[in-house]
């Protein structure tokens, strides 16, 4: 690599030079023709129309302008909302929404199917419960 640039810094200053030749022949011939070649003038560029507003896409050709439009609102509508739409709507529970209810079902068949009550009314030991005093509640009003 460092060959490469040695190289390229100790040719290029030689070459440029002959880069920016014009390569006229100054030799007097018998035949005194040259090649020559008209300059071709391009087709003047159309003017928009008067009342034309661009989207934004291209502000020189109102055919490309509006086919721009018209693709990229097919693909934004049609593609990222619809498609997306279809995707998000019917996409798998990746939060796990739908777990907890499947499982409730699973657990409440289980403790139907062994016979003991479907809430256990000691879920929580009674000894662990504290609940406050009648003096520390005072005169807050206890809604069951």
């Amino acid at each position: 690599m460092v060959l490469l640039a040695g190289l390229n810094r100790a040719l290029w200053p030689k070459l440029r030079p002959a880069m920016q030749w014009r390569l006229v022949s100054t030799s007097n011939r018998k035949n005194n023709e040259t090649a020559t070649a008209d300059v071709c003038k391009a087709p003047a560029a159309k003017a928009p129309p008067k009342n034309w507003i661009s989207f934004g896409y291209d502000i020189r050709d109102q055919k490309e302008d509006l086919h721009a439009h018209h693709s990229l609102m097919f693909v934004g509508i049609t593609l990222c909302l619809m498609i997306g739409g279809y995707v998000w709507a019917y996409a798998p529970d990746l939060n796990l929404r739908d777990w907890a209810g499947r499982e409730a079902f699973l657990e409440l068949r289980r403790r139907e199917a062994a016979g003991g009550p479907l809430i256990d009314p000691n879920f929580l030991p009674v000894d662990r419960i504290v609940l406050p005093t009648d003096e520390e509640l005072g005169d807050t009003e206890i809604i069951i």
